[in-house]
């Protein structure tokens, strides 16, 4: 009977490592796919797009993401370049020169997420 007691509690163990370690080696890739970079002065990336001050460049995220990211971002069709979300929800508007936590509007109509102070002078300058 000690012996199975300890085989169940030695197998409840076990699946609570390796669940726990599923459920951060999730988080930690979430994590990865919502991150932006700048990889240069002016220039912002998350995993599927690049973009400058102009807007989502086919050029950038070719040479920083690859030949299949830009392939596969510019073969969706036509998209608004000069405004666009990355994969963390950050929202951009060259032609506003902000950036923007979200991409949503407010009851007023205008766009509701606060200025990102972080993302919009890496995109735009100071």
């Amino acid at each position: 009977m000690n012996k199975s007691l300890r085989c169940i509690g030695l197998a409840l163990l076990l699946a609570t490592a390796t669940a726990m370690a599923t459920a951060t080696a999730t988080a930690a890739r979430a994590g990865v796919a919502g991150r932006i970079r700048s990889p240069a002065r002016g220039v912002l990336c998350d995993r599927y797009l690049c973009a400058d001050e102009q807007g989502v460049s086919r050029r950038l995220t070719q040479r920083y993401l690859g030949e299949k990211a830009a392939a596969r971002l510019f073969s969706q069709g036509g998209f608004d370049r000069a405004r666009f979300t990355f994969a963390n929800g950050v929202f951009c508007d060259t032609k506003a020169r902000v950036c923007r936590e979200n991409r949503y509007f407010g009851p007023d109509g205008k766009r509701s997420g606060a200025v990102s102070k972080k993302y919009t002078p890496l995109l735009f300058g100071r």
